[in-house]
């Protein structure tokens, strides 16, 4: 498997390039985005570690580059900050599917980021075929989804979970809800702190429907889609019949915090059964389990079939151990909600 490292560094790109040597990948590097383009172009590399700030071209407009003539795995590296968050936003809008954050480099250590590096490179170097199919989905899947709702009898509360690839997913799911969709919408990416934020305001400028990162105590609301913060598990507890939110500062779940089973799990002592759950591209096995409990409660799951998948890891989780009512493609889950949302509170 072929590796591209671009990094302006040469202190990181040597690090990172002993690494993947070791673990046998072959390593082409790159020292800026032109370089890049013109590597990614020359040698067809199978993924690529891709900095963000470098001199003569960076890596967004580089990205941008490699999209349009050879669209490629592409994971970013990306600054613990707020400025490197928005970056990354970026980058996954623009076709990234996944990033890295990297320590600072006066202070960098392999070592730290060593298996998220070769887990990530792993999977994503066998999504290359479904990149092209799902950027090409994008197309399809646009507009706000209509409904005519009635009062509601009962709560009902929708929990979408999803790592790598999420970001883009969200995007073909989140903006085509209605603003008067009458449940609250729990969204567990896995992220570090500060990029949730980001992606939240991200979503929210591109959806009629309300998107914000969760607070602790905050009453949830209907038609309000609520981001769990990195770093943090989210939670909802009732009290005198109002739910809240619940943010949870405890261990890693799955290797993961914030995780979509400690979410699950919340929700399915709040709701029992009146939860629509859908599993999004992903690795690993996180929300598995907790799904399978609101389904075995009574409520409704959906998981992303694995042709429109960065990663399969997740959903396939999920359907094996029978969490999943129903598999579909991802351009075809917001109007899945609907339906199921439709059916949960009124019957049918």
């Amino acid at each position: 498997m072929k590796v591209l490292v671009v990094d302006d560094s040469a202190l990181v790109r040597t690090a990172v390039s002993n690494l993947l040597v070791e673990e046998g990948f072959e390593v082409i590097t790159a020292k800026n985005g032109k370089d890049a383009i013109e590597k990614t172009l020359k040698h067809n590399p199978d993924v690529i570690l891709l900095d963000v700030n470098m001199p003569v071209m960076d890596g967004l407009t580089a990205l941008k580059e490699i999209m349009n003539k050879k669209p490629t795995p592409v994971i970013m590296f990306s600054a613990y900050t707020k400025k490197g968050a928005e970056e990354t936003i970026t980058a996954l809008k623009l076709g990234a599917v996944d990033f890295i954050p990297k320590p600072d480099s006066t202070l960098f250590d392999i070592a730290d980021i060593k298996k998220e590096i070769i887990g990530k490179i792993k999977a994503i170097s066998r999504a290359s075929p479904n990149l092209i199919r799902l950027r090409n989905l994008k197309d399809i899947s646009k507009g706000v989804i209509r409904a005519k709702w009635k009062e509601k009898e009962k709560d009902v509360a929708v929990l979408i979970g999803s790592s790598t690839g999420g970001p883009s997913a969200l995007e073909m799911i989140i903006p085509r809800l209605p603003g008067d969709l009458p449940a609250p919408v729990f969204v567990v990416q896995h992220m570090p702190p500060n990029f949730t934020k980001q992606l939240a305001e991200r979503l929210n400028s591109i959806s009629e429907i309300k998107v914000k990162e969760a607070e602790n105590n905050e009453k949830v609301r209907d038609g309000v889609v609520y981001i769990a913060p990195g770093g943090y598990h989210l939670g909802v507890r009732r009290a005198l019949n109002v739910v809240r939110i619940k943010i949870i500062d405890g261990e890693p779940v799955n290797g993961v915090k914030p995780s979509v089973d400690v979410t699950a799990k919340y929700l399915a002592k709040v709701y029992g059964g009146d939860v629509i759950g859908v599993i999004l591209t992903g690795m690993g096995e996180d929300g598995a389990v907790g799904l399978k409990e609101i389904r075995d409660l009574g409520g409704y799951v959906i998981a992303c079939s694995e042709d429109t998948s960065v990663v399969f890891g997740m959903p396939k989780a999920a359907i094996e151990i029978g969490a999943a009512s129903i598999v579909k493609p991802l351009h075809e889950i917001a109007e899945e909600i609907i339906k199921q949302l439709e059916v949960k509170l009124y019957g049918g």
